[in-house]
């Protein structure tokens, strides 16, 4: 077995470990904790919605969409990275305000061109905007695993910042993909 590269952020020539058989992991510290941990919960659903990231990408989206989604996709690694170390441990990744301020950049960039919204969105639309709300849903999820974290432990309020940025630009761009591909967005209406 060679020795890990400085550019190897990490080598696995195994997959299994047998170290979580009796439900228990370890945090990006070294610490072991109980896989019912708040903190497991919150990254794991950061992975769900990343893999959700990989399937939107993995379908026809429109070309702009592609690198600003690869580029969440490498931010949402650095959240869970930095929801599996404790918040008090310093020097570690964390995400930062300028991938917060990405994103709002982007909100504003796709949501300009589109009309006032007069009702409630339903999921749905093109199959690149429904894979969008899919992701969103998990996004809003992630959020709430990682404000029970917080609640419990202290996580860097930015990683919460982020999912809640992240989650209205996916249904930003949800909204975009239906207008770009000159498709009605479903509206709520009341009493169906």
């Amino acid at each position: 077995m060679s020795a890990r590269k400085r550019d190897e952020p990490v080598r696995l020539t195994r997959i299994y470990t047998r170290g979580g058989d009796r439900g228990e992991t370890s945090l990006g510290d070294g610490s072991r904790v109980s896989k019912l941990d708040r903190r497991i919960a919150a990254f794991g659903t950061v992975d769900e919605l990343n893999s959700q990231i990989g399937f939107v990408l993995a379908g026809d989206i429109p070309g702009d969409f592609r690198p600003w989604l690869e580029r969440v996709q490498n931010d949402l690694f650095d959240v869970g990275a930095d929801l599996s170390v404790p918040f008090a441990a310093g020097d570690r990744l964390r995400i930062t305000q300028s991938a917060v301020d990405e994103l709002e950049r982007l909100c504003d960039e796709l949501n300009a061109p589109l009309s006032p919204l007069k009702s409630f969105v339903l999921p749905g639309g093109t199959e690149t905007a429904a894979r969008l709300h899919v992701a969103r849903a998990v996004c809003r999820r992630a959020e709430r695993e990682a404000l029970a974290a917080n609640a419990e432990h202290g996580v860097n309020p930015l990683a919460l910042t982020y999912l809640n940025r992240l989650s209205d630009l996916l249904f930003i761009a949800a909204r975009a993909a239906n207008a770009g591909a000159g498709r009605d967005e479903p509206l709520w209406r009341p009493g169906g």
